[in-house]
């Protein structure tokens, strides 16, 4: 799982780098005019297993999950996927305006689905992924300041129609959090 991790944290900057329109990816997709999106500036990694993980109608296993807050308040649910022919194979559930409906569940509508292999355009050396207008919602149980993350599930339908899924189930470990701050290059617990 750590060795999964680094490829992870790549795949997430590249979520935080601008889209372009031009898509090579397998699924046909969506792409809005080039923008930004931000800089992650929280950073949490779970350890668990994806009992469901389906990208439009296919079903994979996955590799790690992470919950990446962008410093404009986007936030993604990004899945590395534990395929065999494509190791930068990740999917995000993205959007804004989360809700806490106690300390131990958050809530997330999703207006986007992030899609990001091999076959990407890249900026700076990083595979830049496909934007899919999608609606759905993503559900997690547990606590990132108690470092305990139970599940995660999330659904959605882009606009073509494709459906996604994603049920994670921790296997216990805690949480790894970390703030990124942009103004001096350095990643920190937050919560030491």
């Amino acid at each position: 799982m750590r060795l999964c991790r680094p490829a992870l944290g790549a795949a997430l900057i590249a979520l935080a780098s601008p889209c372009f329109a031009e898509s090579s990816a397998p699924i046909p997709v969506n792409n809005p005019p080039a923008q930004q999106n931000g800089f992650i500036d929280l950073l949490a990694l779970m350890s668990g297993k994806c009992k469901t993980l389906k990208v439009a109608g296919r079903t994979y296993a996955c590799k790690t999950v992470a919950y990446a807050h962008g410093d404009k308040g986007r936030v993604n649910f990004a899945v590395a996927v534990d395929d065999p022919t494509d190791a930068n194979h990740v999917v995000s559930f993205s959007g804004e305006n989360g809700k806490r409906a106690d300390d131990n569940s958050y809530e997330l509508p999703i207006d986007r689905m992030l899609l990001n292999s091999k076959n990407r355009p890249k900026v700076d050396g990083l595979p830049v992924p496909a934007e899919q207008t999608s609606t759905g919602i993503c559900r997690q149980t547990g606590n990132f300041a108690a470092r305990k993350v139970n599940d995660v599930t999330c659904t959605a339908t882009d606009s073509e129609g494709r459906k996604y899924e994603l049920l994670f189930v921790s296997d216990g470990t805690p949480v790894s959090v970390r703030r990124i701050r942009q103004s001096a290059p350095s990643i920190q617990d937050p919560f030491k």
